[in-house]
């Protein structure tokens, strides 16, 4: 039997009889092979490969945890000092902090006096596991050469010793394997299998999206930088563009008619038509009028929200105090409050005794939800592997999300424990969606603003039923909002969007993460309170996130074109604008854009439909009373079909960015997968 290890999981191979030979000695020197036990494993989303002896256990205070998710393994002793395979010195205690140890490493087990190695039986002891998304390759023998053999190799060039099948059956482990992973012969070597990860679950493309190792970028970035850019955004850094530039430039730009494969790769669901679109109608110039100037006032404080209440509690004046905390925000001892209404957990017109109602309600509606997953027996979860995979994202995200607040810092914190409950609970509210990573995201503020749990999570629901579509399997709503982004900001500078096109950058997938998760990551925390609110206050017109959007590429458009800008250099400027933007100032510039397009009498209909100003009036506040101010809109039917919002292929401004091309019978369109 094999010896007792220290990973559990369900067992998804297992083979005795797989050998290490651990010197130059003969085949049948005895004291050169060292048998041992081959399995791989799922254990908390992840599918791990463990090889170690059949003679000796592994105590789990002899392993080493290396890797952010702690998924990959070697043996760890206490000697003085020790050497990895490559020579570099491993100290015998070390520091538990995962993000600085991204390495998976192999040796032998020294002796503890450092002098020589430990045997026993006469056969020196080794032992590796690594989490399958470290492997990169695996070499396998000739055949007619005796037994087979498999030689792991991992993506830090890691790599580990020859396992040879005595017993046969190495086929079944690459069969195994490639349940999980695409494996391909390489071109220059058929014996060398490469791998490349499958992302199955929209999660894991979020999870690549939103935090992917420096490392690995790098390569997938020297490869094909329209795919890293949606699958590493976040992780992009002075690190990464410095080691490109001593990389090939040919191999940074990909034709624009191989983009459908890439991002199909990328981001399940995303698809685009290149199919040529006829019979739009072209507007070659479009006069928006000058942009009006606009101001901000101070929060709304709590006295003023007071005084506008009546006895019952109920607010007077709904829309001017929306218009209000649009034009200003919240102080933040009024936000635990107000956030209910503007997430539309409590109704603007009801009563202090209806809200109190309704509040003992959702408390045990909540509660119930949540022993629903509290209660699940450990034998039950092992049955139910959506379940298990919520918990284990749930739980890696919670331990990094926000970490720096103090809200959430440090071990065991309460506020962590809330923010995890919440999430589980939610998968029971919406197990159909469950959890994706940028959740986390989105629920922290809310928690830090409310401190309770039971509001938190209404809220927190009542948001993600606006962001819904962000998170669902078809990305319907991102591509959506991608389309009509690249719609609104041609018709402001179409010699700007021109020359995001010559870059390859016209997608304009650089703002994904903004769309993704509303900006939580390109602001401040404070400036992400004061941001949302005013969104959620739905005015001035119907998507106004998508004018933050304009108003901050507008703002880096000079630095972009005045330093000609290539792909890498676009895409690793807009990465590094997080925590650098002013909140007041991108508010100003996007509601000064709202009005300028409201008062403008020939917008486009597509434009009409994104802003939401179908109607013949709409209600904007006032740029400098803050008053309610009528404005007349004609939005011309024949522009575009009422259903289509195309991304405009590249065309020359003819005067500046008012008189632009609005279609083109070439124009790329994003189309629902």
């Amino acid at each position: 039997m094999a010896a007792a290890g220290v990973v559990s999981g369900k067992i998804i191979y297992e083979q005795e009889g797989v050998y290490i030979h651990s010197s130059c000695g003969k085949a049948n020197d005895q004291d050169s092979l060292i048998s041992g036990i081959l399995r791989v494993l799922e254990k908390d989303a992840e599918v791990i490969v463990d090889w170690r002896p059949l003679d000796d256990a592994l105590d789990s205070s002899s392993i080493l945890y290396a890797g952010k998710d702690s998924s990959s393994v070697v043996e760890w002793t206490q000697a003085p000092k020790e050497r990895t395979h490559r020579g570099s010195e491993l100290q015998s205690s070390y520091e538990a902090e995962w993000d600085m140890v991204n390495t998976v490493s192999f040796k032998k087990r020294a002796h503890t006096n450092g002098d020589a190695p430990s045997h026993r039986n006469g056969k020196s002891k080794w032992s590796f596991l690594f989490s399958l998304t470290d492997l990169k390759s695996i070499r396998q023998s000739k055949e007619g050469m005796g037994w087979s053999y498999l030689v792991f190799c991992l993506k830090d060039d890691v790599v580990l010793p020859a396992l040879h099948f005595h017993q046969g059956d190495s086929k079944l482990l690459i069969e195994s394997l490639e349940k999980y992973v695409v494996l391909r012969e390489s071109s220059q070597d058929n014996r060398i299998l490469l791998v490349n990860c499958q992302n199955k679950s929209l999660s894991q493309s979020f999870e690549n999206l939103l935090d992917e190792p420096a490392y690995g970028l790098i390569q997938k970035i020297k490869k094909d930088p329209y795919t890293a850019t949606m699958v590493g955004f976040s992780k992009v850094t002075n690190y990464i563009f410095d080691s490109l530039r001593g990389s090939d430039p040919s191999t940074h730009q990909r034709p624009p008619s191989e983009m459908a494969d890439f991002l199909s790769d990328a981001i399940p669901g995303l698809k685009i038509n290149q199919q040529e679109e006829l019979g739009f109608e072209v507007i070659t110039r479009i006069d928006l009028g000058e942009r009006p100037v606009v101001h901000r006032r101070e929060p709304v404080s709590l006295e003023e929200w007071t005084k506008s209440v009546d006895s019952e509690g109920r607010l007077l004046n709904v829309e001017s105090m929306k218009q209000k905390i649009f034009r200003g925000g919240l102080s933040h001892s009024l936000r635990k409050q107000a956030w209910k209404f503007l997430l539309g957990y409590f109704p603007w017109d009801s009563t202090k005794e209806e809200r109190a109602q309704l509040q003992k309600q959702k408390t045990d509606e909540y509660f119930r939800m949540k022993l629903q997953w509290k209660s699940i027996s450990e034998e039950q979860e092992k049955r139910n592997s959506r379940l298990r995979d919520y918990r284990s994202l749930i739980e890696k995200d919670v331990n990094r999300t926000d970490r720096t607040n103090k809200f959430y810092e440090g071990q065991d914190n309460p506020g962590l424990i809330l923010l995890h409950d919440i999430l589980m609970t939610y998968c029971m509210y919406d197990f159909d969606l469950g959890y994706i990573q940028g959740m986390s995201d989105l629920l922290s503020p809310l928690l830090y603003v409310m401190e309770n749990e039971v509001d938190a999570f209404w809220c927190f629901a009542s948001y993600m039923d606006q962001m819904h579509q962000n998170f669902e399997e078809q990305m319907q709503g991102m591509k959506t909002q991608l389309v009509q982004l690249s719609t609104l900001l041609r018709l402001l500078d179409s010699g700007f969007c021109s020359y995001l096109e010559s870059q390859d950058s016209g997608y304009l997938y650089f703002c994904f993460r903004w769309l993704l998760i509303r900006f939580k990551r390109e602001f401040s925390f404070l400036d992400i309170l004061r941001l949302w609110e005013v969104m959620w206050t739905e005015l001035p017109c119907k998507n106004f996130h998508l004018l933050l959007c304009c108003a901050i590429l507008e703002s880096e458009k000079q630095q972009i074109m005045e330093k000609h800008y290539g792909f890498n250099e676009i895409l690793k400027h807009i990465n590094e604008l997080s925590m650098k933007i002013d909140v007041e100032d991108i508010l100003c510039k996007a509601e000064a854009i709202s009005l300028q397009m409201t008062q403008c009498k020939e917008l486009p209909q597509a434009v009409c439909e994104i802003l939401g100003l179908q109607d013949s009036e709409v209600t904007t506040p006032d740029s400098d009373t803050g008053e309610d101010d009528t404005v007349g809109t004609t939005c011309p039917t024949s522009a575009f079909p009422s259903n289509t919002f195309p991304v405009l292929a590249a065309s020359e401004a003819t005067d500046n960015s008012s008189a632009q091309t609005l279609a083109s019978p070439n124009a790329c369109r994003l189309t629902p997968a």
